[in-house]
């Protein structure tokens, strides 16, 4: 199933202005259209302000070609520099220190290579996930607009020197928004600059959120609660949207989230990456709906969750959902980082029952778009007389290797068809179209926050 963007009817392609005339030029934008020939008029969205905040993709390349180590999130600094340095160094391009097309160029063909090659480590396929191309420009901004027509404030941190703030505004009308005769526009702000120069200009920006809507705030990048225009952003914002699949240290990064979930009151938070597990959790729930298998859910004390090495952002969310609902507590952690990533988690019930969790983090040659996605899921008991073997599986491979640990027992088996609405559009447009905190999420952070204090301690 693809999805298509209905076609836009363009009011002002982007035109570049001052920083300090945007509300003008966008008011002028909806003073100038009036009705055309064919009667058909235009008026502004009044719905909400989605802010973007989308660093280039510099940091993106160097951290997935093993040149960079630091935090993809557009901030330059001292390592930033070093890392661009080494890869002019080894591609024979003027070494500068400042990131210009030739070496952005060279960059995307080096991953390419690399990625056909086989030759990413899993720090580096990690990284690799947060540039992806066919997320660049605004396609997947007119894809959000097509469905909720709004105002798009897009900040595009470089790593480049910083010469300031350019600013471009725009205007463009889904023909699929038309009501009678008035088309319902959507308004593009897009910002260039360094990240010290945007956050200069926090206080512009704020003034760019329109008063009185909601204003979604989607964080491409790690979350970084000492940089100033994260923080304003926040305190600013209704629904903070991160996807943990492209964290680059998963466990502190998690933790990080956990944190802000428990700080911040007043901003409701929303990952993609748990998102992307509502087919796995709604299989879950609706095998032990039958009345003759309800009961046998408290027998469950084996669970074993495979997933693509690399990230276990998902395993955990999920493993956390499961105990949060079961009301187990993680009481020991073990880790080992071998060629299957192994982390096994012991909890007790309300009845002092001991449960054994599993998570393995398996290599794969092909790895998906994202990184870290759920493979296979196991749920059985010691108890062989307990009807509650149930095994999940996205594909072939996984299946497999859940049925051949599946000793005595008779499991239900059934497998997770990939759903066109996981997509990170797909996912976007339904998160702006809900409100308030999941609290299925922050119960399940919870418990993930006792397995992850519980890691540090090991």
């Amino acid at each position: 199933m693809t999805t298509q963007t209905p076609p836009l009817v363009s009011l002002q392609d982007p035109k570049d202005v001052s920083i300090d005339v945007i509300e003008a030029e966008l008011a002028n934008i909806w003073q100038n259209y009036g009705t055309d020939g064919d009667g058909i008029g235009a008026t502004r969205a009044t719905t909400f302000t989605f802010v973007v905040y989308d660093p280039e993709p510099t940091q993106h390349l160097l951290a997935s070609l093993g040149f960079y180590t630091g935090p993809v999130d557009g901030i330059a600094g001292p390592r930033t520099v070093a890392a661009i340095k080494s890869a002019q160094k080894d591609y024979e391009i003027k070494v500068t220190g400042k990131p210009d097309q030739t070496l952005l160029d060279r960059l995307k063909k080096e991953l390419g290579k690399a990625k056909a090659e086989g030759k990413l480590t899993d720090v580096q396929q990690r990284a690799s996930q947060k540039y992806t191309p066919d997320l660049e420009g605004t396609g997947i901004a007119d894809t959000i607009a097509s469905a909720n027509p709004c105002r798009i404030i897009t900040l595009c941190p470089s790593v480049s020197e910083d010469k300031g703030v350019k600013a471009q505004v725009s205007a463009y009308c889904p023909v699929n928004q038309g009501n009678q005769n008035t088309l319902v526009c959507c308004e593009y702000i897009t910002l260039h600059g360094s990240a010290e120069a945007l956050e200069r200009i926090g206080g512009i920006i704020s003034d760019l959120i329109i008063s009185g809507l909601s204003t979604f705030v989607w964080w491409k990048a790690e979350p970084n609660p000492e940089y100033g225009l994260f923080k304003r952003l926040v305190s600013q914002g209704d629904t903070l949207i991160i996807d943990s699949s492209i964290f680059r240290n998963p466990e502190e990064d998690l933790s990080r989230t956990i944190e802000m979930l428990v700080d911040v009151d007043d901003v409701s938070l929303a990952d993609l990456n748990w998102a992307r597990l509502s087919p796995w959790q709604e299989l879950t729930a609706a095998a032990f709906d039958p009345p003759e298998r309800r009961n046998s859910v408290q027998e469950i004390d084996r669970v074993t969750i495979d997933y693509e090495k690399g990230n276990p952002a998902q395993a955990l969310m999920f493993l956390g959902w499961i105990a949060s609902r079961l009301q187990w507590k993680p009481v020991s952690y073990k880790h080992e980082g071998e060629e299957y990533d192994i982390r096994q988690v012991e909890f007790i019930n309300g009845e002092n029952k001991s449960i054994e969790a599993e998570l393995a983090g398996v290599p794969l040659t092909d790895w998906g778009e994202v990184l870290g996605d759920l493979i296979s899921l196991k749920l059985s008991s010691t108890n062989l007389e307990a009807d509650c073997c149930t095994v999940f599986c996205s594909g072939t491979t996984g299946c497999m290797r859940m049925e051949a640990s599946g000793g005595a027992q008779a499991c239900r088996i059934e497998q997770v068809t990939s759903l066109a609405d996981q997509k990170t559009d797909q996912l976007l447009n339904k998160q702006l179209q809900r409100w308030g905190q999941d609290p299925l999420y922050k119960e399940s952070m919870e418990v993930v926050d006792q397995i992850l204090k519980l890691a540090s301690q090991s």
